[in-house]
């Protein structure tokens, strides 16, 4: 889209792009939140590929979507990008991940203040740097990418918010209702038991729990909860992940435990809105579980021990009280995920499900 030339010259006009994964993105909402609560409250546009899109457009501290053809759109597709740049009159870039390609975009677009991490040499388009080294993963993702919208601010001497809390999408009241009746009407669950959402999948981004090891943890979850306390599993599913997921259903059923799959949605938005439904969310470290955390809905992540991929670099988002988070112990290889003690977490996740409110987290 083509922004308006239009300007507020009391509002600043800042560009955030993070143009890859959806995780990447929910973990940008944070940084978003606290640009849009600055004062005086800057125009916020994003750049963001057509994937994400959808969820872009309904992040409330999100004025503007730009999309990013990428990097194979060719000659006529990079003009027609830099053509909207240089329309939109941006005081400020600000790249959370730095490429190349947006680097050179934002040169050449004549934006004054570009600022991105000090990483690779794709710097050299950029004159604001902030050094954070996100290779020693010494702190969530999200905490990196909100370092760096408190950057951009004191270089635009805007006065700063304080610190932003969750949840990072807030959403209108009634809207976590009206997702539990739907699935009520489609599935049949019962409102009076806690509901968990468990996602199987992947994307093919992220080292995750086994099929089986889905199913164990299940069973075990189960055998820690007291009597009455049976909660409603709930199977979702992205683009291509829909039989694995019917294929954990069936495992679940030959073991006497009764699993549902969340009926197709009409959009990644769509199923986003679904996710609030939960009472607590498990998954690898994949996007939907980022989604979740952005809801602060309470979850559990399994995640690989590697340096890059860690619990505390891939932190979901939510309220610490509502994280779980488990990865292959000490001296286990760090891709190794049957290491994991899926009792263990089981107990632990068993014991988020009792008291869980149901009534939905509003701003």
């Amino acid at each position: 889209m083509t922004l308006s030339p239009a300007r507020d010259s009391d509002r600043p006009r800042l560009l955030v792009v993070r143009n890859d994964k959806l995780g990447d993105f929910m973990l940008a909402w944070p940084a978003l939140a606290c640009l849009k609560a600055a004062d005086p409250a800057p125009h916020v546009s994003v750049l963001v590929p057509a994937y994400t899109a959808p969820l872009a457009r309904q992040c409330p501290w999100i004025d503007e979507v730009l999309l990013d053809p990428g990097e194979a759109a060719g000659r006529e597709g990079r003009h027609a990008l830099l053509t909207n740049l240089r329309a939109g009159r941006f005081d400020a870039l600000l790249t959370l991940f730095s490429t190349p390609r947006i680097g050179w975009l934002g040169w050449r677009a004549g934006i004054p203040l570009r600022l991105a991490p000090a990483t690779k040499w794709a710097q050299v388009f950029y004159n604001r740097r902030v050094t954070q080294r996100r290779s020693r993963s010494e702190k969530p993702e999200y905490r990196y990418n909100l370092e760096l919208a408190e950057a951009l601010l004191d270089e635009l001497a805007l006065t700063p918010p304080a610190p932003p809390e969750p949840p990072y999408w807030p959403l209108p009241a009634g809207t976590r209702d009206a997702q539990r009746a739907r699935l009520i009407d489609e599935l049949g669950l019962e409102a009076s038991t806690p509901w968990v959402f468990l996602h199987p999948g992947s994307g093919g981004s992220a080292v995750n729990l086994s099929l089986d090891q889905y199913a164990r943890l299940v069973g075990a979850v189960e055998s820690h909860l007291a009597a009455g306390t049976r909660p409603s599993w709930v199977l979702t599913a992205g683009p291509g992940e829909e039989a694995a997921a019917d294929r954990l259903r069936d495992r679940l059923a030959e073991a006497s435990l009764t699993a549902y799959r969340m009926p197709a949605r009409g959009g990644i938005d769509d199923f986003a809105l679904s996710l609030s439904a939960a009472d607590l969310f498990i998954a690898g470290s994949t996007g939907p579980l980022h989604i979740a955390g952005a809801l602060d809905r309470p979850t559990a992540g399994f995640y690989p021990s590697r340096r890059s991929a860690t619990p505390l670099r891939w932190q979901t988002c939510n309220a610490p009280a509502h994280r779980l988070a488990f990865c292959p112990p000490e001296g286990a290889g760090e891709r190794d995920m049957s290491s994991i003690d899926l009792d263990a977490a089981a107990s632990l996740i068993a014991e988020r499900l009792p008291p869980l409110p149901t009534r939905e987290t509003t701003p």
